[in-house]
């Protein structure tokens, strides 16, 4: 397995399925910009602006657990396709938790730099999300 696919699936199994903070410290340059993770348009700046949205997220959200399903990795960049499964057990956008395990697909695509990622474009279905917690009608797509 290729350097950069090791590191992208140690960052999903150590910050999201194991919470563990210090894991974006070690993986994460000070200064990255991330993409997507947040509301549209709302880029991350920084490892520090990152656990905010990580704790937030965490907070709301609990037995969460990843799995990676694909891994394609290019020069500097890693793209990861995955699926996170999650239970609603704090409020989430002005929403009270709702207790329902949901789950969302994405891809992620990281840069990496000395070990460390510097830049990562998200793109993950917040819609569906938004829809299993009761959030916003189920499109109805003809």
């Amino acid at each position: 397995m290729a350097r950069n696919t090791v590191l992208i699936r140690k960052w999903f199994e150590e910050v999201w399925n194991q919470g563990h903070e210090a894991a974006i410290d070690a993986m994460c340059a000070r200064d990255a910009i991330g993409y997507g993770q947040a509301q549209h348009g709302a880029d991350i700046h920084g490892a520090e602006h990152f656990k905010q949205f990580w704790r937030g997220f965490r907070s709301a959200f609990s037995n969460m657990h990843v799995e990676i399903q694909d891994t394609i990795e290019q020069d500097d960049r890693v793209a990861a396709r995955w699926t996170m499964a999650m239970t609603h057990t704090g409020a989430f956008l002005g929403m009270e938790p709702t207790n329902k395990r949901v789950t969302v697909n994405g891809i992620s695509i990281q840069r990496f730099v000395n070990g460390q990622i510097v830049a990562g474009w998200d793109n993950w279905d917040q819609l569906s999300l938004l829809v299993q917690l009761g959030a916003v009608p189920e499109p109805k797509f003809l």
